[in-house]
């Protein structure tokens, strides 16, 4: 809806309200926008609050700036080839209303949304973005990871492309790194393996790939936290916050013994749930913790005993 509808609705329920006169003495009636009530200019009685503001989010101070902010539709996104611009035509073959296509006008869909998606890839690149940002939303999906991953992988993923760092790697790996370097960034990472899990290229691929890209481009990514990992592992084996913060004590017990260094964080966070529950009463074998963070238990049993180790290593001093 562009600016000049927004104010052509607002002075027709103006003058609306003028019109329908104050229920208590008759007078006049006139709309508030600023405070957003009806008002009678004889009596002063509010007839009516909270009204809707149709007007824009955004302020400006001159004609220039006002139309360089005006807008219509979604805002853009890079999640999408052609960041949201072009248009849409639902695959369902019915109308407004809901009611059935004719078969003549169901031919005529078809065409036009064969067209459509002809136009909205004009060349290769924009093809293998749409079928990269594809990728990226689809394991963004089955990871549960939120949309400022999604929209920061796909800036990853365009940097990459324009870069020119996708000749002799596959569409599918190098997206697949740009959601793991996106994930770490915003801190809520995902394991390799998970990563691989639902990627269609192999773990290692995915690696050697990350660790290209981000050389490339220059991301400065920090080290797992291997916290980050404890609530995600907690709330699938259902245990309790107490345990939850206890493997977190046993994880800072860690770092300030300096035995997190070189070791994988998706282990220590394992084996500090797992010393955590034990610690808490709570009954969870080494056996589920490896499945929900798909790690061997053997690694859980090494880095177990290194936590309880160096908690009491600190409290000794």
């Amino acid at each position: 809806m562009s600016e000049n509808v927004r104010e052509r609705e607002q002075e027709s329920t103006e003058r609306a309200a003028e019109t329908e006169g104050c229920p208590e003495c008759g007078g006049n009636l006139v709309a508030d926008t600023e405070h957003g009530e009806t008002v009678c200019t004889d009596c002063g009685l509010v007839v009516e609050e909270d009204g809707i503001d149709h007007g824009p989010e955004w302020r400006a101070f001159d004609a220039g700036e006002r139309d360089r902010k005006s807008r219509v539709g979604a805002p853009t996104t890079n999640m999408m080839h052609d960041k949201g611009l072009s248009t849409n035509i639902d695959w369902r073959n019915q109308d407004a209303y809901g009611n059935s296509l004719d078969s003549r006008q169901r031919q005529k869909m078809q065409r036009l949304r064969k067209w459509n998606e002809r136009f909205r890839t004009r060349d290769s690149r924009e093809r293998n973005l749409k079928q990269a940002l594809g990728e990226i939303d689809r394991m963004a999906s089955a990871l549960g990871l939120p949309d400022n991953v999604r929209e920061t992988a796909s800036v990853v993923y365009r940097r990459a492309l324009q870069e020119n760092l996708l000749p002799g790697r596959s569409i599918e790996g190098v997206a697949t790194a740009a959601v793991y370097a996106a994930a770490r960034q915003a801190g809520v990472p995902r394991s390799l393996d998970e990563l691989a899990a639902v990627s269609r290229v192999e773990k290692a691929e995915v690696a050697r790939t990350y660790r290209y890209v981000a050389r490339e481009l220059g991301l400065e990514i920090e080290p797992a936290d291997p916290g980050s990992y404890v609530p995600r592992f907690a709330s699938a084996l259902g245990l309790t916050e107490e345990t939850e913060a206890r493997a977190r004590q046993l994880l800072d017990s860690a770092r300030e013994a300096g035995i997190h260094s070189g070791k994988s964080p998706v282990g220590l966070a394992a084996a500090a749930i797992y010393a955590g529950a034990l610690l808490s009463n709570e009954k969870v074998t080494q056996s589920e913790v490896s499945d929900v963070a798909d790690v061997s238990e053997v690694t859980i049993r090494n880095r177990y005993h290194e936590l309880l180790e160096a908690e009491q290593s600190i409290e000794t001093f």
